[in-house]
């Protein structure tokens, strides 16, 4: 065993366990992962042997605990991946998928290690045996998971269930890849700098720096994760929006990374796995261990505000071209006229906001300040220790008011890089237990461009809320307080983890925040009241568009994973498939687009989140509801805050989630506040 085998299998000696990312090289991920599973296959042998009856802490605690040395490689290795997926950590990725299938499918498939768990579970029920809340539900989930994995199937359809399982790994890994690669190449390449016309400054050196950093002379402008580009917005050639556009949706398209088949054959395998395990579709075999429970809930809640966005929506296309109604508008062009209007009618474009939102200040004395006041957390920066890659900050985070005050570490990756999967994401290399006596160590990723060397960082109000988005899910994983590494921080429903994340997504907003981080980066002026004014009301324009384009992805998300088998099988047109979806929903509206097409929907097809991208409009409600809750008790009050941290961020995923948001609101949501914040109120449709 090599030393850097060793230094990513055992704990790390580094304050919180944090990985030691120089003591080990790629090369060594691979045995480690290997050794890793034999290790854990003892461990399990172990348990299904042991020759004494089966007991809470000899079966489902062992087997809860059991696994610790592959969790460290795994949890390493994919929060590198993500951030900084070169050639060969996806080589790695694509041969480690198929066997961490093989390895978890024999291990939820063991009809001995289920009668064991079965066991324990029986004497629970029958008050034989008496646990507290927290086992009770950990015992209760291992059996959900035997049943739901096909423990309890016959063998052949154990023997197909793992099959699937294993080509399922191989099929959404390399669609992840196919998204990654020509991303890269199908970045807009622009010689002439009069095409940029409509960009401030410090983005135009940004596009030119990508070049340089690409091999090529003139702008490189990367593409975002969504269909509709950032930078569209703001360019005026319209020449070059089309491009833009033409880029975006030619992903999962190209020649050696065609996404159509793996999407039908992914599709097609969920559904027969969703069969075998006794369920009509793969979206009820997700939505059973979801808030919303039926697709039909989920499916309810999108289709009850289609029609108000749709209105709304054409009413945003008719204002923008000056009450022409004729005049089609082409989804390359729809978020350039949209923000000329925002600009003409509140008097405010990005190039005059950034200025206000330097990424360090808005960090400490916004991000950071809002945590600190509400939750009683200290923040320091530990340049002491290292992170993955240079540009990677490390922070340690304690609470005081603990009788253990060291809280855990977060990292901070906010710079795009070519090697960087889009979009913004939170994660974790440790999670936190009592158990195991593990503190959490969490991750911060973004794709801000990064500025020419000594230039400030300036965002974007949407960056702006989009930290806050992100700091919200690490707080969930930091404030985490439970004995079972399986409920710790946002180890929870996925309708449910976006629900801490957007309600911190208010504070970016709040007066007493927004004081303190909106500065002028030039003059140190803080950010004229009107204009936070007219950022508030211009903010409310364009929620037609937002949510018909939310509405289609989320549909389509539904549809795809609500094929029975056989619909399934006879499915065999991708782009046909999603026309229908969206014509039979009314979402088919000329100028917009789905926020993602399926073949480039990573969130579906190689993410977490298949049959479940409607939970962000699900979570939504909770935010809206538990944000007017805040306004109206003061908002930033550290004993509101309280209420919420003990109530919902301490627990994770050891509570019962219905009964975890009353305990924290005193009430179930009203989804009225979302209405009103979105203008989908009947009221707010003209």
């Amino acid at each position: 065993m090599t030393a850097g085998t060793a230094a990513l299998l055992e704990p790390s000696a580094l304050p919180y366990g944090l990985p030691d990312f120089a003591a080990f090289t790629d090369a060594d991920v691979e045995p480690a992962a290997r050794a890793a599973m034999d290790d854990h296959n003892a461990e399990i042998a172990a348990i299904i042997t042991n020759p004494d009856p089966p007991t809470v802490d000899n079966t489902p605690v062992a087997l809860e605990l059991s696994g610790q040395a592959l969790n460290r490689v795994l949890s390493t290795f994919y929060n590198l991946v993500g951030p900084d997926a070169t050639v060969e950590r996806q080589d790695i990725d694509r041969r480690l998928s198929p066997l961490l299938a093989q390895h978890f499918a024999a291990i939820w498939l063991d009809t001995e290690l289920f009668a064991r768990v079965r066991a324990v579970a029986e004497q629970i029920d029958a008050g034989s045996v008496e646990v507290d809340d927290e086992t009770r539900r950990l015992v209760e989930k291992q059996m959900r998971d035997f049943t739901r994995r096909g423990a309890a199937a016959d063998g052949s359809a154990r023997g197909r269930i793992a099959e699937i399982d294993e080509r399922l790994a191989e099929l959404t890994t390399a669609f992840g890849e196919n998204v990654l690669r020509p991303t890269a190449d199908l970045a807009v390449h622009v010689t002439d700098e009069t095409e940029l016309a409509g960009l401030d400054e410090a983005t135009v050196s940004s596009l030119a720096a990508n070049a340089q950093e690409a091999g090529r002379s003139g702008w490189l402008i990367p593409l975002g994760l969504p269909t509709v580009q950032p930078l569209s917005a703001q360019l005026t050639n319209a020449g070059l929006r089309a491009r833009l556009m033409a880029a975006s949706l030619q992903r999962g398209r190209t020649v050696g990374a065609d996404n159509t088949p793996l999407v039908l054959e992914i599709a097609t395998l969920r559904a027969e796995r969703a069969e075998l395990l006794g369920y009509a579709c793969h979206a009820d075999y997700v939505l059973e261990e979801e808030t919303a429970k039926t697709a039909e809930a989920a499916r309810g809640l999108l289709e009850s505000v289609a029609d108000a966005a749709i209105t709304n929506a054409r009413h945003e296309a008719k204002d923008m071209l000056g009450g022409d109604e004729e005049t089609p508008l082409s989804p390359a062009d729809w978020a350039h006229f949209a923000e000329r209007l925002r600009a003409e009618r509140f008097s405010v474009e990005d190039a005059a906001v950034r200025p206000y939102f330097e990424l360090d200040t808005v960090l400490r004395d916004g991000v950071m300040y809002a945590a600190s006041t509400l939750y009683g957390l200290e923040f320091t920066h530990r340049a002491d220790l290292a992170g993955y890659l240079p540009d990677v900050q490390v922070w340690e985070v304690r609470r005081p008011a603990d009788d253990d005050p060291e809280t855990g570490l977060i990292l901070l990756d906010y710079y795009a890089r070519p090697t960087k999967r889009g979009g913004a994401w939170m994660s974790s290399f440790t999670d936190q237990s009592t158990a195991l006596g593990t503190k959490p160590v969490v991750v911060n990723v973004m794709n801000l461009a990064k500025p020419a060397a000594d230039a400030p960082t300036l965002l974007t109000r949407d960056e702006v809320t989009t930290m806050f988005h992100e700091f919200g899910h690490a707080l969930h994983g930091l404030l985490s307080q439970v004995r079972y590494p399986t409920f710790s921080g946002t180890n929870v429903p996925r309708d449910f983890v976006e629900f801490p994340s957007q309600v911190n997504e208010m504070w970016a907003d709040e007066s007493e925040v927004l004081s303190r981080f909106a500065h002028h980066v030039g003059s140190g002026s803080p950010i004229p009241q009107d204009l936070v004014a007219r950022l508030r009301e211009a903010e409310k324009f364009g929620q037609g568009q937002a949510t018909v384009e939310y509405l289609g992805a989320a549909l389509i998300d539904l549809a795809w994973h609500s094929l029975s088998l056989e619909q399934a099988r006879a499915t065999d047109d991708v782009d046909v498939f999603e026309s229908q979806v969206l014509a039979s929903a009314g979402l088919d509206v000329e100028g917009i687009e789905p926020r993602y097409r399926s073949r480039y929907f990573q969130h579906i097809f190689a993410g977490g989140y298949s049959a479940a991208y409607y939970s962000y409009f699900w979570a939504e409600v909770l935010d809206a509801d538990a944000a007017d809750w805040f306004r109206s008790g003061g908002g930033l009050r550290a004993e509101l805050g309280e209420q919420l941290r003990t109530a919902v961020l301490s627990r994770g995923g050891a509570i019962d989630f219905d009964e975890a948001y009353r305990a924290f609101r005193g009430a179930d949501p009203d989804p009225a506040p979302l209405l009103r914040r979105r203008g989908l109120e009947s009221s707010a449709v003209r």
